[in-house]
């Protein structure tokens, strides 16, 4: 491998000179300049981008954690962040925490380790020990898809409260008044905030809640199939259901299947999330669309805004939600 000192003694000038030319840290004169890079070019030199970029402080490298990359709403939405970074010249380094606050901690670790420039994070529910440890330590950080409270955080989110409400909506102006609701953990405000959207349009269209017809689930599809199962068999049985996550709903569909339920006849569903496989359940899922492409690149913008200054005040940016009509709410 050619060394910077080759290229020096082939071009006949020192390395600090070739360093900078290089770097560009200092004016060089064309003449010298062309000699160098002449030289870099008949001896194949490479300089070595990582050394040159701790030198200045810079890894070009962003770590993102993810809690769950096997839901296809994370999936994409980690897409999109790293589509973004690599088109502002950023390398992304994933690290799936698999909903483990020890994982959780030990990637963050891992990410410090390994130098890089900024932390993009959805947390394994809302424990703020890890992010703590991020802003103790001074790294520039970002937080999607949750709610720190108090914190002072840049924080990427959606109006998970509008999108309960555009469900629910959506299923009352078809003439549903039973409908039913399977939310997802109890431990993340995403879940909280769309069942509270569902309360209220509920309560503003006149109609009592009724516990009974709330389910919890975990945002998998197994536990929106057993939720809908348990539902299913009320008496009255829900001509609806609205559903915390496309997962849990995609689990709903098959229960009613099971059970010999027509969609949208007999039960309509609508899911959230607006995930691809959406637009390919038997029949297509309705569903709250949340903007994915828009969370992954205002995320990275803010990450590097970060970057690029610590006295910037916290900016709270929540996106809004729409509604995807397809055919497991009404007749095409």
């Amino acid at each position: 491998m050619t060394t910077i000192r080759e290229v020096a003694e082939k071009a006949g000038v020192s390395a600090t000179t070739v360093s900078h030319v290089v770097n560009k840290t200092r004016f060089v004169s064309e003449d010298v300049c062309e000699r160098v890079k002449a030289a870099m070019r008949d001896l194949n030199y490479r300089p070595n981008s990582l050394a040159r970029s701790l030198r200045r402080g810079e890894t070009h490298t962003l770590g993102l954690i993810l809690p769950d990359s096997a839901n296809p709403f994370f999936a994409e939405v980690g897409h999109a962040i790293e589509s973004a970074a690599f088109g502002r010249g950023y390398s992304v380094i994933l690290c799936n925490t698999e909903n483990d606050q020890n994982k959780e901690r030990l990637y963050t670790e891992v990410l410090e380790n390994k130098q890089v420039d900024g932390i993009i994070f959805v947390g394994a529910g809302e424990n703020r020990e890890s992010i703590s440890e991020i802003v103790r330590d001074g790294l520039p950080l970002v937080v999607v898809d949750r709610d720190m409270g108090s914190l002072d955080l840049d924080t990427v989110t959606t109006d998970n409260h509008q999108g309960g409400m555009l469900a629910t909506q959506h299923l009352l102006a078809l003439g549903h008044r039973v409908i039913a609701c399977i939310s997802g953990p109890s431990n993340i405000t995403p879940s909280a905030e769309r069942v509270t959207g569902y309360q209220d349009a509920l309560k503003q269209a006149g109609i009592a809640l009724q516990p009974a017809l709330e389910a919890r689930g975990d945002f998998h599809a197994p536990s929106g199939y057993s939720a809908a199962l348990v539902l299913l068999a009320l008496s009255p049985r829900p001509t609806a259901i609205f559903v915390c996550n496309d997962m849990m709903a995609i689990g709903a569909l098959r229960a009613a299947a099971q059970l010999g339920l027509r969609i949208p006849e007999d039960v309509a569903v609508v899911g959230f999330d607006d995930i691809e496989l959406a637009l390919y359940t038997t029949p297509p899922l309705s569903t709250i669309a949340q903007p994915k492409q828009e969370i992954g690149k205002l995320a990275v913008q803010l990450i590097l805004e970060r970057m690029g200054s610590v006295l910037l005040q916290p900016r709270r940016c929540v996106l809004p939600t729409r509604l995807v009509i397809r055919a497991s709410s009404t007749r095409s």
